[in-house]
């Protein structure tokens, strides 16, 4: 009897705490750490949400370019450069309107490596041969340097300023803007010129085109074109195999918060797209 009774008791005291704190806990709001683990969690889709978006974006833009009789620019470079781009956008290291200009450097140099890019209009401006510099390599670029009187191309992003008269005739001063992969590149005088040794001419003679003191050097015909269209903050970018560039550049792994208003158009009819072809 007396167990019994102790039984009851028991649970009768655990019944009337449980109501307590059920009643208690209505009243107050939800530890920290609960809203801490909702912003977290909420933050994080935001994130990779933007990432989606993002990667939606440059694929519409690619798809979108007329190459037409022009070299095809590969995907995976003009991603790199186009991330790139949006980033000094966002950064408001370029200006609204920019060209994005892309060296890629993985090709051989007897092939037109060099293009200039409309983001606007999404048209090849310009699509031309590039040189690299001397120490960099023969046919094809191998060695990249930031160093002073290394004669060698530097990877990374870089942003057009003024132009010049110089000993290369009209030139453009570039200001490497990707950290310990460019940082020298105005004090270097890396800049865009024409060259003779640029040329179709050239590679007849000696199975390659000439090469540089390190400056992106452009055909003598053309240089002045494009340098009038791209001086003044437009977005040029060198690429080439280095993983320690691809893994260190502040440029390629910063993550982008603000992308153009023609993003969310695309991003809009994308995701119509999904609703209408899912019901």
């Amino acid at each position: 009897m007396f167990i019994l009774i102790k039984k009851n008791i028991v649970i009768t005291i655990f019944v009337f705490s449980a109501i307590f704190a059920i009643n208690y806990f209505k009243k107050i709001k939800p530890p920290a750490f609960v809203f801490l683990f909702e912003n977290t969690k909420n933050e994080s889709e935001s994130k990779e949400t933007q990432t989606f978006k993002t990667d939606r974006y440059i694929r519409y833009v690619f798809d979108r370019i007329e190459f037409s009789k022009n070299n095809k620019l590969k995907y995976d470079v003009f991603q790199k450069g186009f991330y790139g781009y949006l980033n000094l956008l966002e950064a408001k290291k370029i200006s609204q309107d920019a060209t994005l200009s892309i060296c890629d450097f993985t090709m051989s140099s007897n092939d037109k490596r060099f293009w200039v890019i409309d983001i606007k209009s999404k048209k090849i401006l310009y699509n031309s041969l590039v040189a690299h510099g001397q120490e960099t390599g023969e046919e094809y670029a191998v060695n990249f340097s930031n160093i002073n009187n290394s004669h060698q191309s530097s990877l990374g992003f870089y942003t057009t300023t003024e132009t010049y008269e110089g000993k290369n005739g009209y030139s453009l001063k570039l200001n490497g803007v990707d950290g310990i992969f460019n940082s020298n590149a105005f004090d270097r005088n890396i800049v865009i010129h024409g060259s003779d040794y640029v040329s179709d001419q050239y590679i007849k003679y000696n199975k390659r085109i000439g090469r540089s003191l390190g400056c992106p050097a452009l055909p003598r015909d053309l240089a002045q074109k494009i340098i009038d269209r791209i001086k003044g903050g437009d977005c040029l970018f060198i690429y080439g195999n280095s993983k320690k560039y691809l893994k260190n550049s502040y440029w390629l792994k910063n993550k982008i918060e603000s992308l153009p208003k023609e993003a969310d158009i695309v991003d809009s009819n994308f995701i119509k797209y999904i609703v209408e072809n899912n019901t």
